[in-house]
């Protein structure tokens, strides 16, 4: 059997996954989203802004309420999704995986449950390189907004220069989405592991960080397929098998979120140079996230999802 780890696993009985059913009567989870994609969010299989629920849910019998789902190994694992499965891709391993407000699930799916205003994402994807994505982008304002396991975080910006133009812009970009934050300048104070943080600068000034630095090394280490010189100089960008697909110079951007343990998660706004943070921040919105396990911008402007999906 894959490793327990995977997404859909579940720890309850495989009559309760195979019936789809949820924790039985309460009050149904308001302003619930979910959606299903593959290849690292590529392409939409299915989206729902207001997916069906009856009473208490958790994000199996979510999922099973509103698409046909295959399971295996007893009803505890997502095989396939309205007919989309796992197993084998050009000779590469593919499965299901699912995250909450931008956060991958450790549990299985019929273990955790659904709380008001969750953002809940399936994708089928590649798993050759690393089979743990800790955190992604792509659910923006999650989980800013609502937090994890329904308790909202504290958020915080940490900025190179406060007052500079990515940092008003990160800042601006929360408010308007309803997310209060707090403002500090990179490297003081003391980092509280269950904050929510965003580094704001280039990466020369945030990648001597232990908490963003894995974010420059790769998907073995924080599940972002990217790779950044240590003088923030180049910005590798990587495919879906880690290989070298585009390497960006002065003036590119990343967007992107790691996790480590039970913290949580760490997202970074950075980049080549100055231009190339401002040039992130400004894609810091909803609409330029939205199903994208990271972000890179181009020198040009030109956003571009990674991993760079080959396939």
């Amino acid at each position: 059997m894959r490793r327990a780890s995977l997404a859909g696993l579940i720890a309850l009985p495989a009559a309760l996954a195979a019936t789809g059913c949820g924790l039985g009567a309460g009050k149904p989870p308001s302003a619930v989203h979910l959606t299903v994609t593959r290849d690292f969010g590529a392409s939409v299989v299915r989206a729902w802004s207001e997916p069906r629920v009856r009473g208490a849910e958790t994000v199996m019998s979510l999922l099973m309420r509103n698409a046909t789902v295959g399971t295996r190994y007893g009803g505890g694992f997502v095989q396939s999704i309205d007919g989309l499965a796992g197993g084998q891709d050009a000779g590469q391993p593919v499965d299901w995986f699912y995250y909450v407000n931008g956060v991958w699930a450790s549990t299985g799916a019929a273990s955790r449950n659904v709380d008001p205003g969750d953002r809940i994402w399936w994708d089928r994807h590649d798993w050759s390189q690393t089979d743990r994505i800790p955190a992604v982008v792509g659910s923006f304002p999650e989980p800013f907004l609502n937090g994890l396991d329904g308790k909202r975080l504290p958020v915080r910006v940490e900025c190179v220069e406060v007052a500079g133009r990515a940092c008003k812009t990160v800042r601006a970009r929360l408010r308007a989405a309803g997310v209060t934050a707090g403002v500090a300048a990179t490297g003081s104070g003391v980092t509280a592991s269950q904050t929510v943080r965003i580094a704001v600068g280039p990466w020369r000034e945030l990648g001597g960080d232990p908490a963003v630095a894995p974010i420059g090394k790769g998907p073995r280490s924080s599940g972002v397929y990217a790779r950044i010189a240590a003088n923030g100089s180049t910005l590798t960008l990587l495919d879906q098998d880690a290989r070298v697909g585009r390497t960006l110079l002065a003036g590119a951007g990343l967007i992107a979120a790691t996790r480590t343990g039970e913290d949580a998660p760490k997202w970074v706004v950075t980049g080549t140079d100055d231009a190339g943070v401002e040039r992130a921040a400004q894609d810091f919105s909803e609409g330029d996230l939205r199903d994208r396990f990271a972000l890179a911008v181009t020198p040009q402007g030109t956003p571009m999802s990674i991993p760079l999906v080959a396939r």
